[in-house]
């Protein structure tokens, strides 16, 4: 009895030797031709090596068990020999093009997923997933830089993987520290890939200036520009991008009237009259709402009516402030003239854009002028509402009216300057002319017809140049007029600059060929001046000499009174202009 555990260790013993020759020689026999096949390729060799001796060493693990009730003995498990295929590429080869619409962390370098099992969390080899970087090697992976950017930790995955060449299985968790267990730590893979970002230019721009590895790791730039010619060639390609939007939507046919409409409207998102835009989104946002009016009305195909009655629906949604703001304006709770003349008073143009709407608003622009010192008082400014780029048009137009009119001596007045009714921030010089044509009118002492509106700004030799949003300052201001009754002696005096950039609505055109609205272009102020009061401007004929009668005459003797009272006050002491702030 003493002698039995010995006998059944060395049987045990002679039993585990016999299991290990048995299963040698069968795994000896079905892994021996692949040995052989791949005995040159020293890595794959190393592994099925290493694959023969595991299975024989862990071969009491694959034999049968009887069926047990208790949950804590496992059956047999196989999982350990179980190829985990991250990457299947397809059979012909082809070069994988991958766009990740969730760039996060493990969306990019993978992620090792855990099961649950009595409590605690495991995993194994097979819970390994592939990433958007695996998928795309030997390719190209497109990504959206403003998502990338805004999930956390992929930006710095990205850019560690690019940097190092190696994909990373990376998790947030362990590069933050809320994790410390022990767990797998898989072999980085090569990486071998063209990265490619698309997005808004301004963060290239962004990521150019701050982040230092951004331009190394970058170096190919394509900046698209959404605006092309409106040439024979670009017109003529317009319906093939009308065509192809028609069979991705599954829309109704468009005639010609309603392409030609759509063709309109992508100038007019250019804001110019020799531009295309080819923001797809936006003119097939329009073409499917156009599409759906002409269901409804049972039509065939789509017609320009149904172009024009989307563009109303668009702005009937977007235009609340818009309606509040001409509202106002029609209560007269804010002031606007459209009728008579006043002496320093004048309409001018702003721009106001709101999300998806942009929509032009009126302003009443006042001056008044006295004697002082030379100095052009910019209220806005003063009361801290005026921006840099306002305040700069004001010296300006200031400097244009001590060229012109005090170029051998200094002027004697003071004028100040004030967007009326104006509760928010005014910034811009669009308003330059305008307020350089006020000032002339007080000056001068003649009105200036209410019944139109200026905008455009002016450089010191009075040359008027171009502004933006001229479409929509015009509308704005016609707007106003339609809603009053139009006369026939309303208009807008705008850059001739800006000629090129017109696109109206229809109705507006349709007014300017009735003659009941008028837009003059201009190139120099003299040439809106004459508009303005109806009195010529006067071209200089001498040193600081106009025709009589002419408005820059009329001028120039306002201003020769005002030195001449100076020059009396400071004689008799009594001169206190120098005391003025500016």
């Amino acid at each position: 009895m003493r002698q039995f555990p010995s006998w059944q260790k060395e049987t045990l013993q002679e039993i585990r030797t016999l299991n290990h020759e048995v299963t040698s020689s069968v795994v000896d026999s079905l892994i021996g031709e692949l040995l052989i096949k791949y005995e040159d390729h020293e890595e794959i060799y190393e592994y099925l090596s290493d694959f023969k001796n595991d299975v024989v060493e862990h071969s009491a693990s694959f034999l049968h068990r009887p069926e047990s009730e208790n949950p804590l003995v496992a059956a047999p498990d196989f999982s350990r020999y179980q190829v985990n295929v991250l990457v299947a590429q397809p059979s012909d080869r082809s070069i994988p093009v991958i766009y990740e619409d969730n760039p996060s962390l493990p969306n990019l370098v993978g992620r090792i997923e855990h099961e649950a099992q009595f409590g605690t969390l495991t995993t194994n080899h097979t819970l390994i997933k592939s990433g958007a970087l695996h998928r795309a090697v030997g390719g190209f992976l497109i990504l959206e830089v403003e998502k990338l950017l805004t999930k956390l930790m992929a930006w710095e995955g990205l850019k560690r993987s690019l940097s190092s060449g190696l994909i990373h299985f990376d998790s947030i968790e362990r590069s933050y520290g809320w994790a410390t267990t022990i767990g797998l730590d898989p072999e980085p893979i090569p990486l071998d890939t063209k990265v490619i970002l698309v997005g808004d230019r301004r963060y290239f721009y962004l990521l150019s200036e701050y982040d230092p590895e951004f331009s190394s790791l970058f170096k190919v730039v394509a900046d698209f520009d959404e605006i092309v010619p409106r040439s024979v060639e670009n017109n003529l390609k317009f319906p093939n991008l009308i065509a192809k939007i028609v069979a991705e939507e599954q829309l109704l046919p468009f005639n010609r009237r309603a392409v030609a409409r759509l063709n309109e409207f992508s100038a007019r998102m250019a804001e110019d009259a020799e531009r295309l835009s080819v923001n797809r989104d936006k003119i097939r946002d329009l073409m499917i709402e156009a599409n759906y009016i002409a269901q409804q009305n049972n039509q065939s195909v789509v017609e320009d009516s149904n172009i024009n009655d989307a563009r109303r629906s668009a702005m009937f949604r977007h235009d609340r402030i818009r309606e509040r703001v001409q509202e106002q304006i029609l209560r007269e709770t804010l002031l606007i003239d459209t009728s008579g003349e006043k002496i320093g008073q004048i309409n001018g143009l702003a721009v106001y854009s709101l999300g998806q709407m942009m929509f032009g608003k009126p302003s009443r622009i006042s001056a008044r002028v006295r004697l002082g010192n030379g100095n052009v008082l910019d209220i806005e400014r003063k009361a801290e509402l005026g921006g840099p780029t306002h305040t700069k048009g004001v010296m300006i137009l200031s400097s244009f009216l001590a060229s012109r009119y005090a170029a051998e001596a200094p002027l004697s007045l003071s004028a100040s300057l004030v967007f009326e009714q104006s509760y928010g921030g005014v910034d811009g010089d669009s308003a330059s002319s305008t307020e350089l044509y006020a000032l002339m009118s007080a000056l001068s002492g003649l009105p200036i017809r209410q019944s139109f509106a200026v905008t455009g700004s002016v450089n010191q030799f009075g040359d008027v140049q171009a502004i933006g949003g001229v479409n929509e300052k015009i509308e704005g201001f016609f707007d106003i007029c339609q809603t009053r009754g139009l006369t026939g002696d309303q208009g807008v005096i705008i850059p001739l600059a800006n000629v090129k950039n017109l696109m109206l609505r229809e109705d507006l055109v349709q007014a300017v060929r009735d003659e009941q609205f008028h837009i003059h272009a201009v190139q120099h102020i003299d040439e809106g001046i004459e508009i303005l009061t109806g009195i010529p401007a006067g071209e200089e004929i001498g040193d600081n000499a106009f025709p009589e009668g002419s408005v820059n005459a009329l001028i120039m003797e306002k201003l020769k009174r005002l030195q001449e009272k100076k020059k009396s006050m400071q004689k008799n002491g009594t001169d206190n202009s120098n005391q003025e702030s500016e």
